[in-house]
């Protein structure tokens, strides 16, 4: 998760059990705009075996549904799924099985939007990436229909922008939100915990590392002056905050859940 930052620098903040392994979470984020209701990522899913579950060390607090029942709503009231990118812990969720044990989309009703590169990197798997993607989380969607592929930033309704990024892989996208005179923005894995505000901090899974530290960088800026509320969907203890620039490095000031 830390990429070529010694142990005794990120252990402190994210001690490892001993299997080497860290406490993270799995946090989408849903955004009721007007008439629509946006869920941005859907989370590690449920289609998992205990051998799966045992690498990762799952440990299943809630589910997608439960969680959007506890906002108030059921999957096919959803009507934009926005996936960042399409690794298994972001897009786990995008489908369920059926009662025949095949994979279908979980929410029937909406559009589900990735980047286009993002789609290929997905579509033609190898060694290096295959490890990362999950075709049962999101080729049913493309055969229901229900795929949008984008090219590059796009607002997908008022306020709702998709940011590509790049870095941790080509086709990563960030959201950003504004209402009000607000500024939110959902990192997805540009910055999936707090302690990845510090620039060199970069996954060793990045594919393309300096171009995740010069998007850090540039965006990290922005969201210091300007005060956006920063969403973290890994960070098991900070679901959000905000960043304070002290010099070249950046605090968090958290936000309660």
């Amino acid at each position: 998760m830390f990429g070529v930052v010694p142990r005794p620098l990120w252990e402190q903040k994210n001690p490892p059990d001993d299997r080497n392994r860290i406490r993270l979470a799995s946090r989408p984020l849903l955004v009721v705009a007007r008439d629509e209701r946006i869920l941005i990522d859907t989370g590690i899913g449920d289609k998992w075996n205990a051998r799966q579950k045992g690498i990762y060390r799952i440990e299943k607090t809630d589910t997608i549904d439960a969680s959007l029942a506890r906002a108030g709503f059921r999957p096919d009231e959803i009507t934009h799924v926005v996936l960042t990118h399409l690794h298994f812990d972001h897009a786990g969720a995008t489908t369920r099985l059926d009662e025949a044990g095949r994979p279908v989309p979980r929410f029937p009703r909406a559009r589900h939007y990735v980047q286009r590169r993002e789609w290929e990197i997905a579509t033609n798997l190898n060694r290096r990436t295959r490890g990362s993607y999950v075709p049962d989380d999101y080729l049913p969607v493309d055969s229901a229909g229900l795929l949008e592929l984008l090219d590059g930033d796009t607002e997908l309704v008022p306020g709702i922008r998709l940011v590509r990024t790049g870095g941790h892989t080509a086709g990563h996208q960030v959201v950003r939100l504004e209402s009000a005179g607000s500024t939110a923005v959902y990192w997805s894995d540009l910055i999936p915990t707090r302690t990845h505000v510090a620039v060199p901090y970069i996954m060793g899974y990045d594919s393309l590392p300096l171009e995740t530290m010069e998007q850090k960088e540039r965006l990290l800026a922005r969201a210091s002056a300007e005060e956006w509320l920063c969403f973290f969907p890994h960070d098991p203890d900070y679901a959000a905050g905000f960043v304070r620039s002290e010099g070249e490095d950046y605090t968090i000031t958290p936000v309660p859940a």
